[in-house]
């Protein structure tokens, strides 16, 4: 759509306003800008979409209703996306990287790698190959050193308000074990040291690199995942033990203590059992600054009771969504209708308990996107990460076969590029809400719409409102006594900006 400039836009507003009647709630024009994504075709597009329709249910911003501060939003470097952007020409490799680094694309801020290896590396490995070594005198990176860690300096270069990483192990090497396997098995305590070292370890290597390391969820999807790739198991309880008595105090020693450690990391159904332990007492949440989240429970509900009880336990830590993507799909290329269309299906759809089935139906891959990250905004959720950047036609590349989509799709052979509509989709929340924003308050009467806000370090407003229905909308926008009314389309969502006045 050709963009009308901002005067003649503004002109265009009073006027079609002026010929309304005076609403009750405000009378002024509110100054906005408007970004959408649709089915229809808009890919952030900046729209000018005034309503014409009286009556129009009203979203009222109350700015001095406030709750969590944003962490940040991103997505995830992983061995698969590096080695991807390694095999695409510099100016497709540099084309995805300021997609999602530069100010004028996403701006990630917040980001997750793997230590270790995990199902989307090229191969198993460790840092600490040598069995028994106790003291960690052979750790080294050499693993990361040619794909991932190239990715992630080139994106600190590209990016100029910086991201924060944290990193995730999904399994210590198996010499540690009880099972002496890859996957599965628990983490042998006379090991515990060794293991509270091997973090340490990784922040001097990653930082000797340049890289600084804003923290660690302590074990990803500690429950599991069946007999597939990398894991090992940790109930609360062991979890707590290790974090309290090890971890902490040895980040604590070596004068990491500022390194933030997220307890859980796996799906939110589970959130009251591990709270319970992780905060029952001052000694057991010490070390824990806050708790880590996946969303594969289910492809609709964001459990948002499950949330609430998370946060309401430890009200003063993190909550941040760590892992969230399509899975169990092989990515349908340049085909924007398909992720609008609800024919995905997760691995639950296949392999969840029969009791459980109910939770994985069919889904759009935008719709779940935006209605999970407005959900989890909505309940305490302060920060939003995605798993991987970059994926292959096949969903790879994964030593497992474990197909996934990702917000860009490329084909390395052919030396193209798709950004899929998810990526728009994470953009809408990484561009606009910023780290240090304040969620704040919108009364919604409308039911079909989603809708959720916050106010920015530089005093914008960002409220990102998200349409599933196959119907147009119109509503009306209220920030103190000034009004806008406005159109997003069917199967759309939309950041409104409200600059500082």
């Amino acid at each position: 759509m050709k963009t009308i400039s901002y005067i003649f836009y503004s002109l265009l507003v009073l006027v079609m306003i002026g010929s309304n009647e005076k609403k009750e709630i405000g009378q002024d024009l509110l100054e906005v800008e408007i970004y959408e994504t649709s089915a229809s075709g808009n890919q952030l597009t900046r729209i000018n979409e005034i309503s014409t329709t009286d009556s129009l249910p009203v979203l009222k911003i109350n700015p001095d209703k406030k709750f969590q501060t944003i962490t940040g939003f991103g997505g995830a470097f992983t061995e698969s996306s590096a080695y991807l952007l390694n095999k695409l020409s510099k100016a497709n490799r540099d084309k995805i990287l300021k997609a999602y680094f530069s100010r004028e694309g996403a701006n990630y801020s917040l980001t997750r790698t793997h230590m270790n290896s995990c199902d989307f590396s090229l191969s198993q490995y460790s840092y600490a190959p040598v069995e028994d070594d106790m003291m960690l005198e052979h750790f080294t990176i050499k693993d990361d050193m040619d794909d991932l860690i190239p990715m992630i300096k080139e994106a600190m270069a590209i990016s100029e308000d910086g991201f924060d990483i944290f990193a995730s192990p999904w399994t210590a090497p198996p010499w540690m074990k009880d099972n002496k396997e890859w996957v599965g098995g628990k983490l042998l305590p006379k090991y515990y040291d060794t293991w509270a070292l091997f973090f340490s370890k990784y922040v001097d290597a990653y930082e000797a690199e340049g890289i600084p390391i804003w923290g660690f969820t302590v074990e990803n999807e500690p429950h599991g995942n069946g007999n597939n790739w990398e894991s090992m198991h940790f109930t609360p309880e062991e979890m707590t033990d290790f974090v309290q008595n090890h971890l902490g105090p040895k980040l604590e020693t070596d004068g990491k203590g500022d390194k933030i450690i997220l307890g859980y990391d796996q799906n939110r159904a589970g959130l009251k059992e591990w709270v319970d332990v992780m905060y029952a007492t001052e000694e057991s949440s010490k070390y824990y600054d806050g708790t880590a989240i996946h969303w594969y429970e289910s492809t609709y509900d964001y459990f948002p009771e499950a949330l609430q009880y998370a946060h309401n336990k430890a009200p003063n830590k993190y909550l941040i969504e760590t892992e969230g993507c399509v899975d169990s799909e092989v990515p349908k290329w340049k085909d924007d209708i398909w992720y609008w269309s609800k024919e995905a299906t997760d691995w639950g759809w296949d392999w969840a308990a029969e009791n459980e089935k109910y939770l994985h139906p069919k889904y759009a891959p935008v719709n779940r996107y935006a209605r999970d990250i407005i959900g989890c905004l909505n309940n305490w959720v302060d920060g939003w990460v995605d798993w991987n950047m970059v994926l292959d036609r096949q969903g790879g590349p994964n030593w497992f076969k474990n197909w996934c989509v990702a917000p860009i799709i490329v084909d390395p052979d052919a030396d193209e590029v798709y950004f899929t509509p998810i990526y728009y989709t994470m953009a809408h929340f990484s561009k606009y809400m910023r780290p240090g924003a304040v969620v704040i308050d919108v009364e919604n009467p409308d039911k079909d719409l989603m809708v959720t806000a916050a106010k920015n370090p530089d005093d914008s407003i960002a409220v990102i409102i998200f349409n599933e229905g196959k119907t147009a909308k119109n509503f009306t926008l209220n920030l103190n006594e000034s009004n806008v009314d406005i159109k997003i389309n069917a199967q759309a969502i939309q950041t409104i900006v409200v600059p500082k006045s």
